[in-house]
Parts: C-alpha cells; structure tokens; sequence
C-alpha cells in the first residue's frame, strides 16, 4: 500500500503542487514541500556561494547544501513511492533512481511524449503521459 509518495520535479515547474493536490485528493500524501523555497532558489545558492568565493565543490560541503541535501533525502526515504514530474533536469532523475534503488516504486508523469526517446525509463515502475491513470496506479498501490 502507498501511503506517501514524493513528487519529484522542477523548482519552475508549476504542475507540481497540483500534482501534490491531486494525491492529497485521493488519500494519499503528496509530498512536495521542497518547492517552498520558489523557482530561483539554486540560482541564488550558487550566486550566494560564488560571492562568497567557494568553488562548486566547495558550496557543496556548504552547510546549505547539506541541510537541504539531507531535508530532502530524508523524505525521499520516508515515502514509500516517487513520481518524476516532467519536465525535471539531472537532480530529479537522479533522486528517481535513488528510490528506485531502494526498491521503492518510481513513477514518471510526462508532461508530453518526449523528441528525444530514452530507453532507461524502463528502470520506471510505470510510465505515464496521463495524470489520471498514474492516480489510479497510486490507488492500487
């Protein structure tokens, strides 16, 4: 049974909290509060770290870096499925394959049917291009 499922996605992707509401409706909790912080949140931390003149490597081993990096991993823990919202960059398919590496289920929701084709999505517990049909799976769990 899924009781909580993170959404996994991008800072400047509006779908997400709606996809959050749209699991919250069907009993589920759709975990999405590292949205809060809004669409410029790493464009900031990486211009704060440049000011500051830490390299990447260095702003990593920050302590913004890790306290977000451990926020974030902790929910990913916590919840017993993902979803990848498209579209999402390196971050989010590299939190999808974390969860399901734990054994977890790991959803994609496309946004629309890619140019590009990429044949790992097969790692995906399922792949959706319908948001519906991914809350009937959640509800089967």
């Amino acid at each position: 049974m899924i009781a909580s499922v993170y959404i996994i996605g991008a800072l400047r992707n509006p779908e997400v909290p709606k996809l959050a509401n749209a699991i919250d409706a069907i009993g589920i909790e759709g975990f999405c509060d590292w949205y809060a912080p809004g669409p410029n949140t790493d464009d900031h931390w990486r211009d704060y770290t440049k000011e500051r003149g830490l390299s990447y490597g260095e702003a990593l081993q920050h302590y913004a870096a890790t306290h977000v990096f451990e926020f974030d991993k902790f929910h990913l823990d916590r919840c017993d499925a993902a979803v990848l919202l498209m579209p999402a960059g390196k971050s989010g398919h590299l939190e999808l394959g974390y969860t399901i590496g734990r054994g977890k289920p790991g959803y994609i929701l496309f946004d629309e049917v890619p140019e590009r084709y990429e044949m790992m999505v097969q790692f995906c517990t399922a792949v959706f291009f319908d948001r519906e049909a991914l809350l009937e799976e959640l509800r089967r769990g």
